[in-house]
């Protein structure tokens, strides 16, 4: 059976880094069988996350065929997938587009996940577009059965990883320089 995702808006009353409140709304994503069980599932989860009373402003089934979370990411990515195939019949090439989300740091990050996501992938294809996604987080659905805990347990753990601050190297490396060649004149 195919995952169909919810994209759901919730709008509820946040406290900014000033400490001042402001109403915000803000989508995220679950993994559900029906619009119910989506309204369902984002009540359950986000009444862990928020204290104060909140409410669901919209849902729509989302346009992702797969979502991945990574380490040491802490903002999601839509990258388009174009799958190339060759039509003999019309001797065409033909596009299908697919849509990921992605867990990265940044757009170049974000396009390195996808690459390392679509390695296996036996046809062709490009990645044409790849842009910051406003999802604020997933929650994919586990049936609880053995092998899907494990399955929890590692999606939480990657998306709950905090990103890495890079150090900052220092260069310690000399190069000589040439000496600048004459002018003909």
């Amino acid at each position: 059976m195919s995952t169909t995702w919810y994209e759901c808006k919730v709008k509820y009353r946040k406290t900014d880094e000033t400490g001042g409140q402001k109403i915000t709304t803000e989508p995220y994503l679950v993994d559900a069988l029906s619009y119910t069980e989506a309204e369902s599932r984002i009540n359950e989860e986000m009444s862990a996350y928020i204290s104060e009373e909140f409410k669901i402003t919209n849902i729509k089934v989302a346009n992702y065929a797969e979502i991945h979370p990574f380490e040491n990411a802490d903002r999601w990515f839509r990258s388009k997938v174009s799958l190339l195939a060759y039509d003999e019949e019309s001797g065409k090439e033909r596009k299908t587009n697919m849509y990921l989300l992605v867990q990265a740091n940044d757009v170049k990050e974000a396009y390195d996940n996808t690459i390392s996501v679509m390695k296996g992938t036996m046809g062709d294809y490009t990645v044409p577009a790849i842009s910051e996604s406003p999802i604020m987080d997933v929650f994919p659905y586990f049936s609880g059965e053995e092998g899907e805990l494990e399955q929890l347990e590692r999606f939480n753990a990657l998306k709950a990883s905090k990103p890495e601050v890079a150090a900052e190297i220092e260069d310690h490396m000399e190069f000589e320089t040439a000496p600048e060649e004459e002018a003909v004149v």
